[in-house]
Parts: C-alpha cells; sequence; structure tokens
C-alpha cells in the first residue's frame, strides 16, 4: 500500500468501516436467528428480545432487503438523464443533441444492452459518444459488439478505449466492423444543422504506462482545431479537467467511476479509483469554460467483483447543447 495517495487511503477506510458494520449487523442478527431458533426446537420461549437486539435484526432485515434490491433490481434499472448546457459556439434557437454513454463492462449475459438501441434511438441523438470499458471477459465481446453495431446505425458513434480495453483485452476486436469510430489523436468534426463540432479522444493507458501519463496530450490533438468550433473531448478517466480547461475544451466526457457503483445516501460513491477521490464522482461540473460530466456507466465491475449497484443506476446522459440568446 505504500503507492497510495490520501484519496486512495480515505476509499479504503470508508469500505473498511462500511464492510465491518455490515458484517458486524449480519453476524449478530444471524446469531440471535439461531438462538430463537435454538429455543423453539427444544420447545423453550425464547429470551425477550431487547431493544438493541430489535434494532440490530431491523438493521439485518433492512440489510437483507438492500443486498436483493442491488443484485437483482438497480443493475437493470436504468436511468436516463437530461443535461442542458448552453454555448455562444452553436446559432441560436438550434442545438446538438449528444448522447454518452460508458463502461459496459458486458458479461456473456446481456443485462441493458438489448435495451440501449430502442431507448437511445427513442432520444434522437446527433451524436453517441462511449467514453471506454467495453466488456469484463472474452465472452462478452459478441454482446458488446451486437450493441455498439445497433447503436452505431442510430447516429454517429465514436469511442475511446477505457482501462479495461487497454491493459487486458488489447487483442481484441472491440470496435472493428461495428460502424463505430475509435477515436485516437484525430480528432473529427461533424456539421450537425449550420454548427460544426468537433469530437476528439485519446485511450486510457496501457497497463505498461502509468496512470496519469497519455501517450499523446490533449494539446498535440486539439492543436489544429479552430477555438470557435465547439470542443467535446473523451477521456476514460475524469482526472484531467485543468488540462481540458487550458486547451478550451468545452465538454470533457468521462466514466470509469460507476458513481462508486456502491454508493450511500448523503454520502455518495465509497471507491471511484479516481486520482482525485470524490471530487469527481458522477454528474455535471464546471472548471472555467469547460464542462465535464461524468456517467455512471452501463455495467459494473468484472472479475471477482459482485455485480451490485446500490444508489448508483446505470446512466444514459442526454446533453443538449443549446445555442445562446443573441447568437
Amino acid at each position: 500500500m505504500s503507492g497510495m495517495n490520501l484519496n486512495d487511503w480515505q476509499e479504503f477506510f470508508a469500505v473498511l468501516f462500511f464492510v465491518g458494520s455490515v458484517t458486524i449487523i449480519f453476524t449478530w442478527s444471524a446469531k440471535l436467528v439461531l438462538i430463537r431458533a435454538l429455543s423453539a426446537s427444544k420447545h423453550q420461549p425464547g429470551k425477550p428480545l431487547s431493544k438493541q437486539d430489535k434494532v440490530v435484526l431491523s438493521l439485518g432485515l433492512f440489510g437483507i432487503i438492500c443486498v436483493t434490491y442491488g443484485f437483482f433490481v438497480e443493475p437493470y434499472w436504468l436511468s436516463v438523464t437530461h443535461v442542458e448546457l448552453t454555448s455562444s459556439k452553436i446559432h441560436k434557437n438550434q442545438k446538438v443533441r449528444i448522447v454518452h454513454i460508458s463502461d459496459f463492462h458486458c458479461d456473456p449475459k446481456p443485462r441493458l444492452e438489448e435495451q440501449l438501441p430502442s431507448i437511445i434511438a427513442a432520444e434522437k441523438p446527433d451524436v453517441i459518444l462511449f467514453t471506454g470499458d467495453a466488456i469484463n471477459s472474452r465472452e462478452g465481446l459478441p454482446v458488446f459488439r451486437k450493441c455498439l453495431t445497433e447503436l452505431a446505425e442510430i447516429a454517429p458513434t465514436f469511442v475511446v478505449k477505457g482501462n479495461w480495453d487497454t491493459c487486458y483485452f488489447t487483442e481484441a476486436n472491440l470496435f472493428g466492423g461495428t460502424g463505430a469510430t475509435e477515436l485516437d489523436v484525430q480528432p473529427v468534426q461533424l456539421k450537425i444543422e449550420d454548427n460544426v463540432i468537433c469530437v476528439a479522444g485519446l485511450p486510457a493507458p496501457s497497463s505498461k504506462t502509468k496512470r496519469t501519463e497519455k501517450r499523446k496530450s490533449v494539446q498535440d490533438v486539439m492543436q489544429d482545431v479552430p477555438e470557435n468550433i465547439y470542443r467535446v473531448f473523451l477521456y476514460h478517466y475524469p482526472d484531467f479537467i485543468e488540462e481540458m480547461e487550458k486547451n478550451k475544451i468545452d465538454l470533457y466526457l468521462a466514466g470509469h467511476t460507476h458513481g462508486g457503483q456502491v454508493a450511500l445516501p448523503f454520502y455518495g460513491a465509497l471507491v471511484t479509483l479516481s486520482n482525485r477521490g470524490k471530487q469527481f464522482e458522477a454528474g455535471l461540473y464546471q472548471r472555467g469554460g469547460t464542462h465535464l460530466y461524468v456517467n455512471r456507466g452501463i455495467g459494473m465491475e468484472g472479475g471477482i467483483a459482485p455485480r451490485v449497484r446500490f444508489c448508483a443506476r446505470p446512466e444514459v446522459t442526454v446533453i443538449d447543447v443549446v445555442g445562446q440568446q443573441g447568437n
């Protein structure tokens, strides 16, 4: 743990406290239930429960309900978030509609992937943008590619690779033949009504590089893009808003945090795995002229991690960039 920073330690102790509290409550509740069951099997009257025991049993029951909800309800309960931004770079009385999706983490069995195309098509996007982490295993690749192919038929679709894509599935054909365009250094300009926007992005660094390093800088990518064009930049991590602001990025789209995947009321995400900790855990942020949106993602962390979401529903973000009055 010698390489852990302050945010890492905060997340570590938050998880330790949460898991410890849950373990104590479930263990205590199980002990009380077992004692009552043994007494009943011997036809002996059980000892009256104290107020403390009643509270613990209530918390244990509530915990079981929460776990059931986290496994079987929330991962399948999609949230469509609408955000409106204004810009002098968009013509008056016109708008550009962007759908932002992230972190599919597809497993062999589909969850929301089969519903996504029709849900997104109903929003009538001008462009669809995906900020990385496609699959949890190679068996999930057909699920991801089928969904992405259907999305690319709805509107121009642009993608970047996340850390799972560049670290674990470097040889997998994630995007080829789907109709989606992978962004890697070369920005793309799109004409939407009377407006021109620039969409650019960079892949997450591979496991061979440090997370804070990028093969190319934002400045390298954007140096030939005129500043009067609305600039959208895709990058998996939400850690670089200062660099985006410096390079006059209008909209910075990221994912990675899953909104914590498990979040608590009033506290929010337990874990974000971001260098910025809870600073940019989910939703809309602004730094100067740059807006950052951190999408909670569609899927859930792979490997041995439990496929659970709590207070961090899977998300599709619909962003309308509207021309300011007087343009």
